[in-house]
């Protein structure tokens, strides 16, 4: 078997949070017409969870707080295989949910946890919602 190790530095890391609020869970259209967390590319000596907050800023213009890590999973777009490390997240203010959208994405959308849009939405993604309310549920 020959070794990969070549190719780690082309192992692209994206960091998504997972951020529900009221009930609801944000969800970001992408340029594939799938709903995915809000997030984005780790940068070389980042931390994962500034990373985090900084691209929910970015995206959503929302300011979070950083929990804790949900999963972690690969997960191929088209011909590129990335790593998911998704957090659970929380608004530092509540009541400021309202999203701008950045160029990158098409749409946001805050869907009722009982209404996700499961049929263009990666699995993973689903899971991680589960998960993350579950545990704030639970708490």
């Amino acid at each position: 078997m020959q070794s990969t190790d070549h190719l780690a530095h082309k192992f692209p890391v994206s960091i998504k949070a997972v951020l529900i609020n009221n009930g609801k869970v944000l969800l970001l259209k992408n340029e594939r017409d799938e709903w995915e967390l809000p997030g984005g590319k780790l940068e070389q000596g980042e931390d994962p969870e500034v990373c985090c907050a900084r691209e929910l800023e970015e995206e959503t213009g929302l300011i979070i707080s950083v929990k804790q890590v949900l999963n972690v999973w690969p997960y191929k777009i088209v011909e590129t295989e990335v790593l998911i490390v998704s957090y659970g997240a929380v608004l530092k203010d509540a009541d400021k949910s309202s999203i701008v959208v950045s160029h990158e994405h098409k749409e946001g959308k805050w869907f009722p946890l009982k209404a996700l849009p499961e049929e263009n939405t990666p699995q993973g993604y689903i899971n991680d919602i589960k998960r993350w309310q579950n545990i704030l549920l639970s708490a």
